[in-house]
This record gives structure tokens, C-alpha cells and sequence, in this order.
């Protein structure tokens, strides 16, 4: 009537090795991931006015010079434009710049780029200050769930 408990042997070390090979993927994977990620000079970056052709006072470097603070991008009153929020500083003691050239860069979900633009923001940024400024890109590009923003150069006097 009782029968005496039979004592569970462990088939093998199965279990561990599943674990062991799980851990094993996902690591792979997110090396992966990371190592595809595309890399960016980040919402802050600035390139020479070279790019702009635009006049620069000798001694002039808005590549060191010109930071973007802060960014933010939203859709207009009709749902349709990108519209920018940006504040730029100039941290020169003694060039203001003017005439800012920007790329804006739209990135879907799987990181494949939808849309870039580029233009000029009529901003002028004396020595030491920051300025803010609001302006209308291109048509919002559906799917977007990543944005950038770059300094691509600008005019500099002293």
C-alpha cells in the first residue's frame, strides 16, 4: 500500500548546459547589436564653415567654438512638419556667429535613416551667449522614433 519513495536521479547536467548556451545567444546577440549600431557625432557636434562656404574671421572655430545645448523636436499645430526647439551657446570670448548651418536626420525603429535635410538657421550668437530659436524642417517622415541634429558650420565676425 506505501511504497517507498524512489529517490530522483538527476538525467544529466542538461538543464545547466541549456542555460549555459541561452546566456551564450543573447550575449552574441547584443554584441551584435551594439558592434551595427551606427555611430553619431551626437546633437552637440560642429563641423568646419568649409561646408557652408560661408565667411569666417581669421582665427575663427566654430568647429570648437558653437554647442548645441539643448534639442527637441516635435510635430507642428497640423501634425505634418518637424518642428525644432534648439539652443545653441558660443562659447567664443570674441566671435559671433551668424547664418548657422544645420542636418537634421530622421531614424526609423530598425535604424535605417527615412530622412536628412539640411539648412540655415538666422540666428547671430555674440561672444558668450546662448540663444534659442524655433524653426520648421521637412515633413515629419512616419515611423520616425529617432531624431538629430547637428551644427554643420556658420558665419563668423569679430
Amino acid at each position: 500500500m506505501f511504497e517507498s519513495p524512489q529517490e530522483q536521479v538527476p538525467d544529466s547536467k542538461v538543464g545547466v548546459w541549456i542555460g549555459v548556451a541561452i546566456v551564450v545567444v543573447i550575449a552574441v546577440a547584443l554584441f551584435f547589436y551594439v558592434s551595427r549600431k551606427p555611430k553619431s557625432s551626437g546633437p552637440g557636434a560642429v563641423v568646419s564653415t568649409a561646408s557652408m562656404g560661408g565667411a569666417a574671421a581669421p582665427g575663427a572655430n566654430p568647429t570648437k567654438d558653437l554647442r548645441v545645448v539643448s534639442v527637441t523636436m516635435q510635430k507642428d499645430g497640423t501634425g505634418t512638419t518637424a518642428e525644432w526647439l534648439v539652443d545653441i551657446k558660443n562659447d567664443s570670448p570674441t566671435y559671433t556667429y551668424s547664418n548657422i548651418g544645420y542636418e537634421t536626420t530622421y531614424i526609423g525603429a530598425s535604424e535605417n535613416v527615412l530622412a536628412v535635410n539640411h539648412g540655415n538657421i538666422n540666428l547671430t550668437i555674440p561672444p558668450g551667449q546662448d540663444q534659442s530659436t524655433q524653426f520648421n524642417d521637412v515633413l515629419y517622415p512616419a515611423g520616425t522614433s529617432i531624431y538629430r541634429l547637428k551644427v554643420t558650420g556658420a558665419s563668423s565676425s569679430q
